[in-house]
């Protein structure tokens, strides 16, 4: 009896220690780097409906995860199995399978950048999209009004009502998803700047002043310029004199402008048309960015009712008092222009 006893211990003494051994090879399983290609990180598809097992027999294929089965059967230990989110993942050298797990748990799946540029219209934001084999289609673009009414937005019109940045996308987000995100920021943007106008402005609402920063958008791309284009602006729309500016005119000729605006434009009436009607164009005619935004809330102060761009063809503008004054800024700016393009047939 007594050798059956020693027997009986030595034996889950032997069990005890297997048992050991084991958790430690399976622990240095998975905390050991998995062997990924050296010229990158690799991604992994994560379907829905897959399971842990079938991930683990992915991850084995590729070359990518020498004991599958462990990684399975630790999943299915720790409860994660039934937590693995659906994604593109981003596996980074030097993660191990317990990392990854942990990776595929979070849900902290690949981003990809998408970029709405200030000044963009609607049409330039929807072709980006289109084009995008990261975002999932799931819109109707036949017009701005459709648009609007199929994103819900408080506008008839949905152009200037998405704020241009950055947005960080994981694959399959729909065009729906980024939009409501761009349309809630630029609400909240719009909301700052309309809470921090200059209240003496001539504007009513802050759908107003978002038409007026699409303008001063599409106007100069000169930081320390926007707030005195607003100025002149503010001053033409309280002298109820027109605002004349190209930008609203080119707009309202839509795809009939071929890039060469002349007189018969100018004085070719549409709703956008400036030069033959007073105020505010009836919607934005871009999206601004924040700089706009708060050019149009607070004005630079000063006397200047006119602009044109600058004969040094560098990008700014030179600002005028009277009419005579700006006429000869105009004719400045032309002989620039011939000068530049005479230049250029010669360097040919």
């Amino acid at each position: 009896m007594r050798r059956l006893m020693q027997f009986m211990a030595m034996a889950a003494s032997g069990l005890l220690l297997v048992s050991l051994l084991s958790v430690l090879w399976v622990r240095s399983v998975m905390y050991e780097p998995l062997p990924l290609p050296e010229n990158g990180p690799a991604l992994l598809r994560v379907p829905p409906g897959v399971s842990a097992a079938a991930v683990a027999g992915n991850l084995h294929a590729s070359g990518w995860l020498p004991q599958p089965r462990v990684f399975s059967l630790w999943a299915r230990f720790t409860g994660d199995a039934a937590r693995i989110r659906v994604g593109e993942y981003e596996i980074a050298l030097g993660t191990t399978p317990a990392g990854l797990l942990a990776q595929l748990v979070a849900g902290d799946v690949r981003l990809y950048s998408v970029t709405l540029l200030e000044g963009w219209t609607w049409r330039q934001v929807r072709d980006t999209l289109q084009a995008s084999d990261v975002i999932e289609q799931t819109l109707d673009y036949s017009s701005a009004e459709t648009l609007a009414a199929d994103l819900g937005l408080p506008v008839d019109h949905v152009e200037g009502q998405w704020f241009p940045d950055t947005y960080k996308v994981a694959r399959g987000t729909t065009d729906r998803e980024l939009l409501q995100q761009a349309a809630q920021l630029l609400a909240d943007e719009l909301d700052s700047a309309w809470a921090q106008r200059d209240e003496s402005l001539p504007l009513k609402t802050p759908y107003e002043l978002l038409i007026l920063a699409s303008i001063i958008e599409r106007e100069t791309s000169v930081d320390s310029e926007r707030a005195r284009v607003a100025g002149v602006f503010i001053r033409r729309l309280n002298k109820r004199m027109r605002l004349q500016t190209d930008p609203t005119v080119i707009y309202g000729l839509g795809d009939a402008f071929d890039g060469n605006l002349t007189r018969r434009h100018l004085v070719t009436d549409t709703s956008y048309n400036t030069y033959t009607r007073g105020g505010l164009p009836p919607t934005p005619i871009a999206m601004p960015g924040a700089a706009s935004l708060q050019a149009a809330a607070n004005p630079a102060e000063g006397t200047a009712l006119y602009f044109v761009a600058s004969a040094e063809l560098d990008g700014s503008h030179v600002f005028s008092d009277t009419l005579e004054e700006h006429n000869a800024a105009v004719a400045a700016y032309i002989a620039g222009l011939r000068r530049a393009r005479i230049n250029a047939t010669d360097q040919k």
